[in-house]
């Protein structure tokens, strides 16, 4: 429970200076963010402890301290102005001025930019799912007779790669307009993944200068992982406020509870414990990606989004507990 001090104080603080700025209805949007990104960010957590697991516990504390700056003003405020200046054709400066003068207008280029948006997110997470099904190493499945097949199909060299490749494709083929848009964004989620993937195995020896250089690939990838994850959700915050300040306090706190909670899942080792966990985790984020694909081309309801993670996430606990006691008679 002490691990979740820091948190709750930054909370109450965040909470504090909400009532101040705007009174009850600030304080209620800095919540209802708060609780929509920590509740829908669970299979982020998973696949984040799996990842911390590689890392030294310098860089587990690193991920909590300054990997949340990077969350917040990063991933939730200087990641988004970049795409948007991309999108838009405008400069950062601009976008920023944009963003903090003029939100209803910030938040109206940001939805313009989703095209983008949904399809450098995806990619990277549709390969983070597929490389960890299409594995021939894999030995433990969750869902038996789709896993093992997929597992098999891993002995092909980067298929992974190939089939969200086609999928991009295929994607531009039926949106001609955004072709240009989203084969460049999806192209830069995959090549940032062969990147960061590369880097932080190729670290993967003895050493202590290797080690740190490990513990920083690993770094980046877990904060790329987060952007992907939470790109759409920025988006979406936009739907309930155009007030920036509380969009980054809302979603900040959120970010910080499930950092937190994925450390908690390391310290206890909970996903040596329970069997299943990160294969839900896993095809948790493969229906995050094709939801975030299918709607470039229709309007996905961001609960219908959030419900995907937590259905796959809640069922692969139960299976887990149950294979655990079965395993005890």
């Amino acid at each position: 429970m002490r691990l979740f001090l820091i948190p709750s104080l930054v909370t109450l603080a965040a909470f504090i200076a909400a009532y101040f700025w705007g009174g009850f209805p600030a304080l209620f949007l800095v919540g209802l963010l708060a609780v929509l990104e920590t509740t829908l960010s669970f299979d982020n957590a998973v696949v984040n402890a799996k990842v911390l697991q590689r890392m030294s516990p310098v860089w587990q504390g690193r991920f909590l301290t300054w990997g949340i700056l990077v969350a917040v003003f990063g991933t939730r405020f200087i990641f988004p102005i970049l795409i948007v200046a991309a999108a838009a054709g405008l400069s950062p400066y601009a976008v920023t001025l944009l963003a903090f003068f003029d939100p209803a207008a910030y938040g109206a280029e940001l939805e313009h930019a989703h095209t983008a948006i949904a399809a450098f997110g995806s990619a990277f997470l549709l390969l983070v799912s597929l490389k960890y099904f299409l594995n021939e190493r894999k030995t433990v499945h969750w869902i038996k007779v789709i896993e093992r097949h997929l597992s098999k199909w891993g002995g092909i060299e980067a298929i992974e790669i190939a089939l969200v490749l086609t999928i991009l494709l295929v994607c531009a083929s039926l949106m001609p307009t955004e072709a240009t848009t989203l084969l460049f964004a999806g192209l830069i989620g995959v090549v940032l993944f062969i990147a960061i993937e590369g880097i932080a195995q190729s670290f993967e020896v003895e050493g202590a200068s290797v080690a740190a250089a490990s513990g920083l690939a690993l770094f980046v990838y877990l904060n790329v992982l987060d952007s992907a994850f939470s790109l759409d959700g920025v988006v979406g915050a936009f739907a309930v406020t155009n007030s920036l300040p509380i969009i980054i306090a809302g979603l900040g706190i959120g970010a910080l509870f499930v950092r937190t909670f994925t450390i908690a899942l390391v310290r206890a080792k909970t996903l040596e414990a329970l069997p299943y966990l990160e294969h839900g985790a896993h095809w948790a984020i493969f229906g995050l990606a094709l939801a975030m694909l299918a709607n470039i081309f229709v309007h996905v309801p961001e609960t219908i989004t959030g419900l995907i993670g937590l259905v796959f996430v809640a069922l692969a606990y139960w299976s887990s507990r149950r294979e655990i006691g079965l395993s005890k008679k």
